[in-house]
Parts: C-alpha cells; structure tokens; sequence
C-alpha cells in the first residue's frame, strides 16, 4: 500500500468523524436534557482533534514524497 492510498483512508475516516460532528451540533441545538448536553458536548470535545488529525495525516500521506512539500513538524522525526 502506498502513502497515497493510505491518505484516501484518512481522508474516508474524516468525513464519517465530520459527519458524525454535524449531527451532534444539531443535536446540541434541541437537547435540553443537562446531563445529555454534557454528553454530547463531551463526543464533540474528543472527536474535534481525532478530525484535525486525520486531516492532517491525510495531506501529510498526500504530499509526503513532492519536492519541496511543507511538512507539518509535529509529523516529522
């Protein structure tokens, strides 16, 4: 498997973990129960950097091996 393809992994995995944020924002939007906003606002709060980091993975596998590609440091050895 290529990192090429692998970025179509990450990029496949962000848009479900996207997906699922938008429903939980509209959800924050009719919930009235306090302890169900905790609850939603908690998913929001741990699924907000999972989605950051496929992103990031994702353009990382896309250009990794382009001359010249800006990688991100927190992904580099």
């Amino acid at each position: 498997m290529t990192l090429a393809e692998i970025s179509v992994g990450y990029r496949l995995s962000a848009a479900k973990i996207s997906s699922r944020l938008s429903q939980l924002r509209k959800a924050l939007k009719t919930a009235e129960d306090p302890e169900e906003i905790w609850h939603i606002r908690r998913e929001i709060a741990e699924l907000t950097p999972v989605l950051t980091q496929l992103n990031e993975l994702a353009e990382l596998t896309e250009h990794y091996y382009e001359r010249g590609y800006y990688r991100n440091e927190k992904y580099c050895f």
